[in-house]
């Protein structure tokens, strides 16, 4: 039997070929498919799947390594396809903590099924642990009704990820997470996706009513909130926040990049050498360096924690805010570039521009601003996020 190395994964001739196509994608609003194929053929959409089931067997720390760097390359790519990693990273996992709940995720996987997350809701600040949408107890399963938004691999998921509110007894509500199949019946995907970023993603809209979920593929009932957060909800917050995270600062590296190469061939009138001697431009390669440098040691410190297994009281805070503060830098980064562009980046032919409107997006994935600085401030001053009265 043939080893899967890392390397194997993502090869320099893929990346190439995903640089390539980037652009043409984006242009395009059309889907990554070709990228999907390839993506598949390396092993990469089973990276996290132990290696005793037939995967890699990569760990958190691992997969953000490789995220970065399809990032850097493909950042439509990269984002989209973590939404199926993260899932296949919670059940690993899960599985290696002694919880088997999720092991048919790991198994499907391998047969090549794709899954997806559908958490997103208008409306709704706090997913995962609240819903707009509905779950309502029937023969077998549930059905689930509401309209969810940002559902990234639409084209060809096969296992959409949900969480939805069952109020049957309004004493006792419960959430309910699981997976919709792509052959149930009950729901539509929107199409809506024409956005300023990540639009290969092609992250459209789902919407459902009383589409059938069979009990076996209900993943945990549980009570909203904080309260009834456990290994579950931790699990998908640190696969997806902090693949989220790294996609963007592969982005970043990226600007970083192209930046530092661009400017010793730009020229002033008001200088004798290259802009690169403008005290000015040094200060902000400086700034742009040291910015990337910290968000990565933070994102490697918090990836490499989880996989270790080190038990942190405070995984929640440390997941948040590595999330904000690595998306927040990647900003900086690439804002900065922009302004050493000397207006090139403007124009579409230049990589900089669709990599600017590219990271404009990581301001929308859960864990923002608001939510990171509430979440955050809460929990270290011993406040109950639960709490009804959420301010003052």
């Amino acid at each position: 039997m043939t080893m899967t190395t890392t390397s194997d994964l993502l090869t320099d001739d893929m990346l190439a070929r995903f640089d390539e196509r980037a652009p043409v994608y984006d242009k395009e609003n059309r889907f990554f498919h070709e990228d999907l194929e390839e993506l598949r053929a390396s092993g990469f959409l089973t990276a996290a799947v132990p290696t005793d089931m037939g995967g890699s067997g990569i760990g958190l720390d691992g997969y953000s390594k490789l995220a970065r760097r399809l990032g850097y390359y493909a950042p439509a790519t990269a984002l989209a396809v973590n939404m199926h990693v993260y899932w296949t990273g919670l059940a690993a996992d899960l599985l290696r903590s002694g919880d088997e709940s999720c092991r048919w995720i790991l198994e499907k996987a391998m047969d090549g099924e794709i899954f997806a997350a559908i958490h997103g809701e208008a409306g709704n600040d706090v997913p995962l642990f609240l819903s707009t949408s509905n779950a309502e107890r029937t023969d077998g399963g549930w059905l689930i009704s509401g309209h969810k938004i940002f559902g990234s691999l639409s084209p060809v998921w096969t296992y959409a990820g949900f969480h939805a509110m069952d109020t049957s007894d309004p004493t006792n509500p419960q959430i309910v997470h699981g997976f919709l199949p792509r052959t149930a019946k009950g729901y539509q995907i929107v199409d809506t996706w024409d956005t300023l970023g990540m639009r290969a993603t092609q992250s459209q809209d789902t919407v459902l009513d009383k589409a059938f979920v069979p009990d076996e593929l209900i993943s945990l009932v549980c009570v909203p909130g904080f309260a009834g957060a456990g290994m579950f909800q931790l699990s998908i917050f640190a696969w997806a926040l902090m693949g989220f995270a790294s996609v963007y600062l592969g982005a970043a590296r990226r600007a970083f990049d192209l930046t530092v190469a661009r400017l010793p061939q730009r020229s002033s009138l008001a200088l004798t050498r290259s802009m690169a001697h403008h005290p000015e431009v040094q200060h902000h390669v400086a700034e742009m360096r040291m910015s990337y440098d910290a968000a990565e040691a933070l994102l490697e410190r918090t990836t490499t924690d989880w996989a270790s297994g080190v038990a942190h009281a405070d995984w929640p805070v440390r997941l948040v805010g590595t999330r904000h503060t690595v998306i927040n830098s990647a900003y900086d980064i690439v804002d900065r570039a922009m302004d050493l562009s000397g207006g090139a980046a403007a124009f579409k032919r230049n990589r900089l521009e669709q990599i600017f409107r590219d990271v404009r997006m990581g301001r929308f994935h859960p864990g923002n601003t608001l939510l990171a600085h509430e979440i955050v401030g809460k929990l270290c001053l011993g406040i109950n996020p639960d709490d009804p009265q959420r301010w003052g």
